[in-house]
């Protein structure tokens, strides 16, 4: 090649050094969180045919997807999101099964759009899918486990709105809203465009006590008692019955423990179509969209055959990363390793401490001393970058000194 690549495509970035040690310890903690409460490790393709996240699905429009073809003439496409591959995966694995499926995940997907505005195309998700169990008790226990998951990893002031699909559907079905007018207008509210909900309510000649219960979506927001005035605005029975869910799961969250962290927005809907019961979104300071993300998806599985209801949620892991780090909240990395450092003629003493401490569980990197090129301090930064907490020097003469990075520390503070 005439010129070496070095850059990245937009939309993708290279991670190394302490902000990848940073992300490993975060998902660590946060899956260790997962496998608390049950849920068991899965591994989904990162390509799958192209049906799977089709419109029909409901998932990400054909427009954003990486699509490719392999040498058969299938058409192929990067997973946009992991939710119809677990939806998939149940259905051939688990066709007999009559039991709660819980499933967890950790992996990347791709999105293929040029309105970046500064998100990623390819981002590190993690998440749970619990399946085969339509209880709100099992709602509250992907709130819960949300919530827990994200302190796991270091957030400690979050919000995690929650609303119901089923409480706009009745009042569209109400209103005798075509399909097409009903996903148009979801789209508005999602984007809190208010003006632009008007316009097409009114455009769309909706009866104007329609337009009205339809507008005030945007204000129904808040804690437990906003439930109460969504409820006084609708008089039919599947609006209704979406508020009802919510007071229930409201007590369940109580019962976790987790209420403090929880508020209501009737007006939170998702642009994946798949949803049909809960949805909900965890928010933070520092990024500009939500950090996790969820909800009821129990027809979706019927596209592959199996006919069960299903919940789950989503972290987007570098956006989470970005929180806190935004907050000073960063994973803590320990430092647990030592770096030997050997001169001339020490190779074979240096590999056998190497061993010994490796034998023992620790990490142990060698460096052969470059006379006259790197100064103690430029071991002692490598050290430091590579989180060895002590480097050893071994001396051609047969002497050997140590230093810990608290020792080097004082001394420097001490002048």
């Amino acid at each position: 090649m005439g010129k070496a690549l070095v850059h990245t495509p937009e939309g993708v970035r290279d991670i190394y050094g302490e902000e990848y040690r940073r992300k490993l310890a975060a998902q660590e903690g946060m899956r260790r969180v997962l496998s608390s409460f049950g849920y068991q490790d899965i591994q989904t393709p990162t390509f799958e045919f192209f049906d799977v996240f089709s419109r029909e699905i409901g998932t990400t429009p054909s427009r954003e997807l990486y699509k490719f073809f392999d040498k058969e003439g299938n058409t192929l496409v990067l997973r946009p999101d992991f939710t119809p591959s677990m939806a998939r995966c149940a259905a051939k694995y688990f066709m007999g099964e009559k039991l709660p499926i819980r499933f967890s995940y950790l992996g990347n997907t791709f999105t293929n759009t040029s309105s970046l505005q500064g998100r990623l195309k390819e981002s590190t998700q993690l998440g749970a899918e619990l399946i085969q169990e339509p209880s709100v008790e099992a709602d509250g226990e992907m709130i819960a486990l949300m919530a827990e998951t994200l302190k796991a990893a270091g957030l400690d002031e979050f919000q995690i709105s929650v609303g119901h699909v089923e409480y706009f559907k009745g009042i569209c079905a109400q209103a005798g809203l075509d399909e097409e007018t009903e996903w148009e207008l979801r789209d508005l509210i999602s984007t809190k465009n208010f003006f632009g909900a008007q316009e097409l309510l009114e455009r769309k000649a909706v009866r104007r006590d329609y337009q009205d219960v339809l507008l005030k979506m945007y204000d129904l927001f808040g804690e437990r008692p906003i439930l109460e005035m969504a409820r006084g605005l609708v008089n039919n029975e599947r609006s209704i019955q979406a508020v009802e869910r919510l007071e229930s799961l409201y007590q369940v969250l109580c019962d976790y423990g987790v209420e403090k962290y929880v508020s209501f927005d009737l007006g939170l809907l998702s642009k994946y179509r798949y949803y049909t019961g809960i949805v909900c979104k965890a928010y933070t300071y520092g990024v500009g969209d939500a950090v996790a993300k969820g909800g009821r998806y129990d027809t979706l599985l019927g596209f592959f055959g199996k006919q069960a209801p299903a919940i789950g949620f989503v972290v987007v892991v570098d956006d989470l990363l970005e929180a806190l780090s935004r907050q000073k909240r960063s994973p803590w990395i320990s430092s647990t390793g030592v770096l030997i450092v050997y001169e001339e003629g020490r190779f074979t003493d240096a590999l056998r401490e190497a061993q010994c401490l490796r034998g023992e569980g620790m990490r142990v990197e060698l460096i052969p001393a470059a006379t006259g090129k790197a100064s103690p301090e430029a071991y002692r930064e490598r050290g430091k970058a590579s989180l060895q907490k002590e480097i050893r020097y071994l001396r051609a003469d047969g002497t050997d000194c140590s230093d810990t990075w608290q020792e080097a520390e004082r001394k420097e503070g001490n002048g």
